[in-house]
């Protein structure tokens, strides 16, 4: 097993129709997160919390530069405000892949005094599905 940085990735994200457009030239960073549900279920014969472990859950934020040319971030990420469908989204690191039904709620572009011009774009599990690496 060998440690290995996050370079030469790979993000692929559908675009409305459900056709998976690879925009990982367009990302700059990005974040994700699969947490876990926990139900706290101490009684009161207890001096530590007791808990159960509940629903799985997958999040992620992507955030790049903007690019208009066709089939890349914009053209994907455009019809977020229009169109209430699940996006494949699936990440893959070295060989590594983690697939998911997201919804994404927001394509927010900035553009601050120096003038560069970008975008964020939070999304969330969509399908039920536990989200696992393959």
């Amino acid at each position: 097993m060998a440690k290995e940085s996050g370079i030469a990735m790979s993000i692929a994200v559908d675009d409305s129709s459900g056709s998976a457009r690879t925009i990982s030239n367009d990302i700059t960073d990005w974040s994700l997160s699969t947490p876990r549900n926990v139900q706290i279920v101490t009684g009161i014969d207890k001096s530590a919390e007791e808990r159960l472990q509940l629903l799985a859950d997958f999040t992620v934020t992507l955030t790049g530069v903007f690019d208009d040319a066709s089939n890349v971030a914009h053209a994907v990420f455009s019809t977020v405000p229009s169109s209430s469908v699940a996006r494949t989204v699936t990440i893959t690191i070295s060989g590594q892949s983690l697939p998911n039904e997201t919804f994404f709620n927001d394509y927010a572009l900035t553009r601050p005094a120096s003038g560069e011009l970008t975008w964020s774009c939070p999304g969330t599990l969509a399908g039920g599905v536990v989200p696992t690496w393959a």
